[in-house]
Order: structure tokens, then C-alpha cells, then sequence
């Protein structure tokens, strides 16, 4: 199985992902447009990747294109270029998959939901949000705002 994400810098909350049994671009693409769907974006929003070739497609660059994003990918070889999503997949290693064994690629893909929508992005604390989950984290953000709006 493979698992593509979106993640929010500023939240650290996974935004859109996707899972399936090859890693063609149509997994990449899903996972972004979970993410417009969820996030609407304005124009001009910056997409960090690294240097795969399904973010180097014509169909990737294509959907970034219609909806205004802005790509910025990996320098080759740097793994700190992109150090917010490898953090999130070694929690994901971490917490869920070496901890467990999966009997059908069905309980894979439900429990690998369950860590990302109920888990990591509600419950789990991170440090860099000042021990917050990414809700959390970014419902306090949104009442400070309407606060200092109001």
C-alpha cells in the first residue's frame, strides 16, 4: 500500500490523503484534491513536494495549475527540505504500523484512517503547536482571529 498527503505547515494537520496498491499519480492527485476540497485555497498557495515523478507528471503540474498552486520541490537528495512530512510518516511507522499486523489490505486502509482523522489530527499532541493537536491547534487560532476581528 501506499499513502500520499497534504499537510498544513502552519497546522500540521493532514489535510488530504490518499492510499492505494500502486503509486501512479492518480494517488498524488487525489491526495491534493481532498485537500482544495477540504481547505478551498486561495490562488498562489505554495505545494512542497519532493521529486517524484508523480509530482513531475503533466497531470500533477496540470491540476496545480488550475487551481493557482504554486509547486516548490525537494533539492535532490535532502530530506530536510521536506522534514514536516517525513516527521509524519515515522509517527505513522511508529504509533500505528509497527505496532500492529494487518490481515487484509481493507483493515490497513481503515486503520490508517482512523490514525489520521481521529488520532493524529485530533488527539495526537505535537511540540511545535506548543503541545496541541492540529484541531486544537487551529480552532484556538480561528477564535484569536474572530477575537482581534471583532
Amino acid at each position: 500500500m501506499y499513502l500520499a498527503t497534504v499537510i498544513d505547515l502552519y497546522s500540521r494537520k493532514v489535510v488530504g490523503w490518499s492510499m492505494d496498491e500502486t503509486m501512479k499519480v492518480s494517488l498524488v492527485n487525489d491526495a491534493l484534491n481532498m485537500a482544495i476540497r477540504h481547505r478551498n485555497p486561495q490562488r498562489g498557495l505554495l505545494w512542497h513536494t519532493d521529486r517524484g515523478s508523480q509530482y513531475a507528471s503533466y497531470s500533477h503540474k496540470d491540476l496545480l495549475q488550475k487551481h493557482g498552486i504554486v509547486q516548490s520541490m525537494s533539492r535532490k537528495g535532502n530530506c530536510w527540505d521536506n522534514a514536516v512530512a517525513e516527521s509524519f510518516f515515522k509517527s505513522l511507522k511508529n504509533e500505528l504500523i509497527y505496532q500492529r499486523y494487518f490481515y487484509t489490505k481493507k483493515q490497513a486502509k481503515q486503520e490508517i484512517f482512523e490514525y489520521i482523522e481521529f488520532y493524529y489530527n485530533r488527539t495526537r499532541s505535537h511540540s511545535y503547536l506548543g503541545n496541541l493537536s492540529p484541531v486544537r491547534f487551529e480552532e484556538i487560532n480561528l477564535m484569536l482571529h474572530i477575537e482581534m476581528a471583532a
